[in-house]
């Protein structure tokens, strides 16, 4: 049974970082590719980073480019986000996806991830 929890969210200033970790186990099948999701209050839920991990391409939103960066420690099969210059329109709570299909390419579309875990929430003041 796959398992993704998500760690490292928590309450920053404005200008601060934060870095978000994901553990995902249990797959049968190999990874594809793994993301970063982000929901706001009364908002869609957005593709913030993603990872094609064949390739090592990465996928940013434009809102943070430069600000944020995905990576991953193999040996420990960790994903991690670090989170710089942080925004108050940073907050949201994070989601961290993993899939093993095969049309994966670590984007922004949620389509292509089929498991999620239970996020972890970000809150950025002002």
């Amino acid at each position: 049974q796959v398992q993704v929890v998500e760690s490292g969210g928590g309450s920053v200033q404005a200008g601060g970082s934060l870095r978000l970790s994901c553990a995902a186990s249990g797959f049968i099948y190999s990874r594809n590719c793994m993301g970063w999701f982000r929901q706001a209050p009364g908002k869609e839920r957005e593709g913030v980073a993603g990872l094609y991990i064949l390739e090592g391409s990465t996928y940013y939103a434009d809102s943070v480019k430069g600000r944020f960066t995905i990576s991953q420690d193999n040996a420990k099969k960790l994903l991690y986000l670090q989170m710089n210059s942080l925004k108050p329109e940073d907050t949201a709570m994070y989601y961290c996806a993993a899939s093993d299909r095969s049309y994966c390419r670590g984007g922004p579309d949620e389509h292509e991830y089929n498991y999620w875990g239970q996020g972890t929430h970000v809150t950025v003041a002002s």
